[in-house]
């Protein structure tokens, strides 16, 4: 028997860059003729449900209680796994470090890939909560976090809970915790589905029980929370709160904000994101070629090339699909539009 001859990655220099010829191959021979679809990764919350199943047709896990269901994420602690295509069984990241300029056009750079989105079934109410802004994250430890929320169904009586009712000082709402009042500060708005929220960083904020919400933000998972109800979990304790980090970033001149208000297709643009509501009839181009975007289905349903989207289905259409024509399946078809601006 012969012996095994060791392979060595052939290395070709470009410039000053050198790159194997596996790699080279690997970004040059990529031919997506459809949008990229991705495994759910579902995250258990004492506060979810089962709603996510019963609304959006998801296969949760049993005799779980889920509050979210991470459809685009690319974190040290999840990953989305592409599930269709030459593509299947790579992760977001992979496609993020290894096909960047195919898939994603000229998004801007960024160790990963900038967002996260989710969806959120609220079968109880969440803790009241801040995300830190970009100039207190990285003092505290955390990430700074940005997002928007879509209200695709709420329950009579839903509410989101967006920054203070009046004016408020700090050491009042300090005190006003450690009474146990720090709701009766909160400003309180009653939604129905189609109503859309922003929430920069340093909001205080919160969402009622019967809420089940779209969010698209800031790629981060820092949430600093000042007060839940005085529930406990299933141990019978009480869950961590962040007081002291949470006053730090909560923005206490933010007095009763509003939710969203667009008389066209615009939602939201932001340097983070753009976000558009449309509704399709008929056939439409998801975006010119070399920008990605990211579609989410919203009622009736839609294809682009040979994948379908049913509500709560998510795709995303890299840069350079040549396919790019979104086409209604449906009457009453809607959907929202992710970008992210281009540099």
């Amino acid at each position: 028997m012969g012996t095994k001859e060791s392979v060595r990655p052939v290395q070709l220099k470009v410039g000053r860059s050198t790159f194997s010829v596996g790699r080279l191959l690997s970004m040059t021979e990529l031919h997506l003729t459809a949008p990229l679809t991705f495994e759910p990764f579902f995250v258990e919350r004492m506060w979810g449900g089962r709603r996510l199943e019963s609304e959006f047709g998801k296969k949760l896990p049993l005799q779980k209680r889920i509050g979210e269901s991470w459809e685009i994420v690319d974190r040290p602690e999840a990953q989305s796994v592409v599930a269709n295509g030459p593509l299947k069984g790579k992760t977001l990241h992979d496609l993020w470090t290894q096909h960047r300029k195919q898939i994603f056009g000229d998004a801007t750079d960024a160790p990963r890939f900038p967002l996260l989105l989710k969806l959120l079934d609220a079968h109880e109410r969440l803790s009241l909560q801040v995300h830190p802004p970009e100039q207190f994250a990285g003092k505290l430890g955390g990430e700074p976090k940005t997002e928007f929320w879509y209200v695709a169904a709420a329950d009579p009586g839903a509410e989101l809970l967006l920054g203070f009712r009046e004016p408020s000082a700090r050491d009042r709402f300090e005190k006003a915790l450690r009474e146990g009042t720090a709701a009766d500060y909160v400003h309180k708005i009653p939604v129905r589905p189609g109503d859309a929220a922003f929430l920069p960083a340093g909001r205080l904020h919160a969402v009622s029980a019967g809420n089940l919400l779209i969010e698209i933000q800031q790629n981060s998972d820092t949430t600093y929370r000042v007060f839940d109800w005085n529930r406990e979990d299933e141990q019978g304790k009480l869950r961590q709160l962040h007081i002291d980090q949470a006053l730090q970033c909560i923005d206490f001149e933010d007095v009763q904000p509003k939710l969203i208000q667009s008389e066209g297709e615009l939602l939201i643009s932001h340097s983070l994101f753009e976000i558009r509501k449309w509704t399709l009839d008929g056939r439409r181009e998801v975006a010119p070629l070399s920008q990605f975007a990211i579609i989410c289905c919203l009622t009736g349903s839609l294809s682009c090339a040979s994948v379908e989207l049913a509500p709560g289905e998510i795709f995303l259409v890299p840069a350079y699909l040549q396919n790019r024509q979104l086409k209604s399946l449906a009457s009453q078809t809607s959907l929202l539009r992710v970008t992210i601006p281009q540099l």
